[in-house]
């Protein structure tokens, strides 16, 4: 399914091979239950003042890959996601937003059998949150966030006064997560 690739380089690359992060990892998708990355992945930079960008949609990152290399959403995902501080982020930076316990919401509207595009999924998945009290994304540079693949998150606008700096990437899972079964991420979406 998946295959490490520990290319990435400096600190960035150190980053995401770090012990505390593969030691979390560890505890949430089990030792062996994820494969180990080189890169961080996007790095997405918000600017204060600026007008707004029109991508703060409530949705779940895609988390399974298609023949065909695309990417979408289903019931049986591939992938958690990592939300990496590479700055300071305070309540007025732009911080993530995130719909907490919501990954208990996705589960129930997701098909199993079925992979959805992402536009597809992002209104399910939201109708499906609307009630979920709201979490932010803030803290210290290197500070990271893992989030349960089916936790409903969305981007704001920067209301500070300095820019901000993350990255978001997914961590492959070495089997698709099977919902209640086995591991603190799969358990996740119960009760």
């Amino acid at each position: 399914m998946w295959t490490a690739d520990l290319t990435g380089e400096g600190p960035f690359g150190s980053m995401v091979r770090s012990a505390r992060l593969s030691g979390a990892l560890d505890l949430l998708a089990g030792a062996g239950g994820w494969v180990p990355r080189g890169a961080i992945g996007n790095i997405p930079v918000r600017f204060p003042r600026l007008p707004p960008a029109g991508d703060c949609g409530w949705h779940i990152d895609a988390n399974t890959a298609l023949p065909d290399g695309a990417w979408g959403v289903s019931g049986r995902p591939e992938t958690m996601l990592v939300l990496l501080l590479l700055s300071e982020v305070g309540a007025d930076d732009a911080p993530t937003r995130i719909r907490v316990g919501s990954q208990r919401d996705v589960a129930g509207v997701l098909p199993v059998g079925e992979v959805l595009d992402p536009f597809v999924a992002g209104p399910l998945v939201d109708e499906a949150s609307q009630g979920r009290p709201l979490a932010f994304a803030t803290g210290m540079p290197g500070d990271a966030y893992l989030v349960h693949p089916f936790t409903v998150h969305a981007a704001q606008a920067h209301a500070g006064t300095r820019p901000r700096f993350m990255a978001q990437f997914p961590v492959p899972l070495t089997a698709a997560l099977d919902a209640g079964v086995g591991t603190p991420l799969a358990r996740a979406v119960c009760g």
